[in-house]
């Protein structure tokens, strides 16, 4: 059961609800909001009796200011079912990163493994539920991408993922959250041709500083 819960909330609502919105949002804008993971991980685990400290508390205040204006500058809003998925994930994915701590889970990387494949049939269901079909033959390069996402994505990251959050502290885990958005803009404007505001920037570091505050108030307590 616990293994089904962090996966469902893991790959369905995390990974599932991120790929979903990215439909209608833009890749950069996407990092950015799943930066804040750090940010509603330490809120979470006030939920176990761990309370953020000062300086935890003024990352979530600065976090939430920079989501503020990521909403106000980047468009999210221009298609609210993309930006309310957008703003679930990783709700999703923090509050099941934290969840599994205090979870009974398969040992090794039998844990990672259970938590992709319910993952993986919970998505697959629910995209059946919503009429998503496979319309035409994958291209080669549709395949290899998906290929290098179960090697690199999947079997290499999420595994080693479920390893660092039985082995350090969940806000830790997440702190890989805090580069994503640089590389996810960089890329996006390279290859995908999308556009950064002003705004985007700002809000991103403003994100970037709050998690920041974050793992350093982590460290002191």
């Amino acid at each position: 059961m616990g293994s089904a819960a962090v996966g469902v909330l893991l790959i369905g609502g995390g990974m599932g609800g991120v790929a979903t919105a990215e439909q209608w949002v833009p890749s950069g804008v996407a990092a950015v909001c799943i930066a804040t993971s750090p940010l509603w991980m330490s809120l979470f685990a006030g939920l176990w009796g761990r309370w953020p400290v000062r300086t935890e508390w003024l990352g979530l205040v600065l976090g939430f200011v920079g989501v503020v204006l990521l909403n106000l500058g980047s468009g999210l809003w221009t298609s609210p079912i993309g930006a309310i998925i957008l703003m679930l994930s990783p709700l999703c994915w923090a509050f099941g990163s934290a969840w599994s701590h205090h979870l009974q889970l398969p040992p090794g990387l039998m844990a990672s493994a259970a938590q992709m494949l319910i993952g993986g049939v919970f998505v697959t269901v629910l995209g059946l539920i919503l009429g998503q079909r496979i319309t035409s033959v994958p291209t080669m390069q549709s395949l290899l991408a998906l290929l290098y996402l179960i090697t690199f994505g999947s079997l290499l990251a999420f595994s080693v993922y479920g390893y660092l959050l039985r082995h350090v502290r969940p806000a830790l885990a997440t702190s890989y959250a805090y580069v994503n958005p640089v590389v996810a803009v960089c890329l996006g404007v390279i290859f995908a041709g999308e556009h950064s505001t002003v705004m985007t920037v700002v809000a991103m570091v403003v994100i970037l500083g709050g998690v920041g505050l974050i793992s350093f108030g982590h460290g002191k307590a």
